[in-house]
């Protein structure tokens, strides 16, 4: 996808002008919109499509036997190819919807996890995870009298691989790993995980949740069994995403949700289960957000995607070089290898403080410990003050984010 041939050009005002939600004033200021980890803005594209399937397409899928049915399963089953396509995955079938990574990692947890874990197996995880790759584990965990293990991080935020690999053992049945921390922006060497993880054996999940809004991802290159994508980070709608898996683990694994449209058939005696991928899609799946996360996949395709992250890339360098330039500043997460996420503290100032005066100025960051509390504690702080980037931020964007910085240490400091 590095191909700029027939793609969009790279016009940042073009760009803004697709995203309404950046056009509107925030206590009286222009919105500088610095909270994209959390959840990115939608183009208008995807605002229409969910319109559009509401108001001309509006039905249940599958089994209709009319028109509006036989319309909303071809587009919805569109858009599951169409993420098959932004995954490179081999098969339709190995795309399966869910609500979010969430749910995408607490299906493998208990429809893999569950199902094959024995007392004593072991269970890998990273001491950055969000707490989405964290609970589900300690819940598997409990269940199946497996143990948790976790990777150190060390003081540049990055994952001791040393740790790691003394880690690995014949025990060692899964490895479950954040693709870019969320907290600290670490992209993380998955590629050396996986190959070390299938050496041993086990399988290997990622939380790709931070990773696919920035660069494309190929899960048969990263050669990854399961991978977990949020629809809200990559500029489509909330409560839709999407989890890959290997067809032979797929059709190894029981569903762990049950009911309508995941059964091939039912009698008091016994059910059984769809083929893939409907047999982990229990009841009226979310149709409208499905095809509006498409519509935001289709979006992101217009552009050669490596100088998305070339932007990105600009706007993180630029607030590095003028934290060094504060010594106020305290930088949380100084790893070698970061997508656009810019995590500190503004020392002697508790970080709510600074974010509501940056509120106030009409900057938004996200505050607090962003759902990773074991990072925190590794680095012995009660949370960060975060902003994060996507490709519509700008440089004077990073500009006013300073100058709001300078205003909020004359009332806190």
């Amino acid at each position: 996808m590095s191909n700029a041939v027939n793609k969009r050009p790279f016009d940042l005002d073009a760009i803004r002008a697709d995203f309404p939600i950046l056009q509107q004033q925030v206590k009286g200021k222009p919105l500088v919109y610095l909270d994209n980890a959390a959840t990115t803005q939608k183009p208008q594209v995807v605002i229409d499509t969910l319109s559009r399937y509401y108001s001309t397409l509006n039905s249940n899928v599958h089994r209709g036997a009319h028109t509006l049915a036989d319309l909303a399963t071809r587009e919805f089953e569109g858009a599951r190819e169409t993420v098959q396509r932004f995954l490179n995955a081999p098969h339709s079938r190995e795309i399966i919807w869910t609500r979010g990574t969430t749910e995408g990692i607490n299906l493998v947890a208990q429809g893999y996890g569950r199902a094959f874990l024995r007392p004593g197996d072991e269970i890998i995880i990273s001491a950055m995870e969000h707490h989405s790759n964290i609970v589900p584990w300690q819940l598997v965990a409990q269940q199946t009298c497996a143990n948790l293990r976790v990777i150190p991080v060390t003081e540049d935020a990055e994952l001791d691989l040393d740790a790691f690999e003394k880690l690995l053992s014949e025990k060692t049945k899964i490895v479950s790993l954040v693709h870019v921390s969320n907290a600290l922006g670490t992209i993380n060497p998955v590629k050396h995980v996986i190959e070390k993880a299938h050496a041993v054996g086990a399988v290997v999940m990622l939380d790709g949740a931070q990773a696919t809004p920035h660069w494309a991802v190929d899960v048969q290159d990263l050669d990854c069994d399961f991978y977990a994508f949020s629809g809200h980070k990559v500029f489509g709608p909330t409560g839709i995403g999407a989890l890959y898996g290997k067809t032979h683990l797929l059709e190894k694994m029981q569903p762990y949700q049950a009911g309508g449209e995941m059964i091939e058939r039912v009698t008091f005696e016994k059910t059984t289960f769809n083929e893939l991928p409907y047999k982990f899609e229990a009841g009226t799946p979310n149709i409208a957000d499905a095809i509006a996360l498409a519509a935001a996949i289709d979006y992101l395709n217009q552009f050669d995607r490596t100088q998305l992250a070339q932007q990105e890339h600009l706007l993180l360098q630029t607030c590095l070089e003028r934290a060094a330039d504060m010594p106020e500043i305290r930088l949380i997460g100084r790893a070698k290898e970061k997508a656009g996420v810019f995590s500190f503290l503004l020392q002697g100032a508790h970080p709510h403080d600074v974010g509501t005066l940056l509120d106030q100025q009409g900057v938004a960051v996200r505050t607090g410990h962003h759902c990773a509390m074991p990072v925190m504690d590794r680095f012995n702080i009660p949370g960060t003050v975060r902003a994060s980037f996507a490709f519509y931020n700008t440089l004077d964007e990073v500009d006013r984010f300073f100058a709001a910085l300078e205003k909020a240490k004359t009332f806190l400091l």
